[in-house]
């Protein structure tokens, strides 16, 4: 809370967060950048359904502790994208960007640091406009 405004701040202090699946076959760790963190949601068919806030980290910055062998992956339209999950509960923990395949995308939820909380702008992405895929065509 910064005590000037009352507001709360919306940046985190350079740290190290762990985090997780919901099983907790998969274990991660993130370096949060000393910088505002802004958290986003996507638009885009696969992030509509999941609906998972996510915060970008460069590519260093996202270390899978345990499990790496649990996590499943998913990829589908241009299968540039790299989306990780749990192979035995199914949670979605972080995926290799499209639009930028220098980062990953980190689902706040699965983070102990409950960050959601902390994160009260959400920006929302049209990763719909991205889609080479017309949701009407058939499969």
């Amino acid at each position: 809370m910064d005590e000037t405004t009352g507001q709360q701040e919306n940046s985190l202090v350079q740290a190290t967060v762990r985090g997780g699946c919901h099983c907790g076959a998969i274990e991660i760790e993130i370096d949060l950048p000393q910088q505002s963190i802004r958290p986003r949601r996507c638009n885009c068919s696969l992030c509509s359904t999941r609906n998972a806030l996510m915060i970008g980290v460069p590519l260093a910055a996202l270390r899978v502790v345990r499990g790496k062998s649990s996590l499943n992956l998913y990829q589908w339209n241009t299968e540039v994208a790299r989306h990780y999950f749990c192979g035995n509960c199914g949670v979605y923990t972080h995926h290799q960007r499209r639009s930028d395949p220098n980062e990953y995308a980190v689902n706040v939820s699965c983070l102990e640091l409950n960050a959601h909380r902390l994160l009260p702008d959400i920006e929302y992405l049209d990763g719909a406009a991205n889609s080479l895929v017309n949701a009407d065509d058939p499969p």
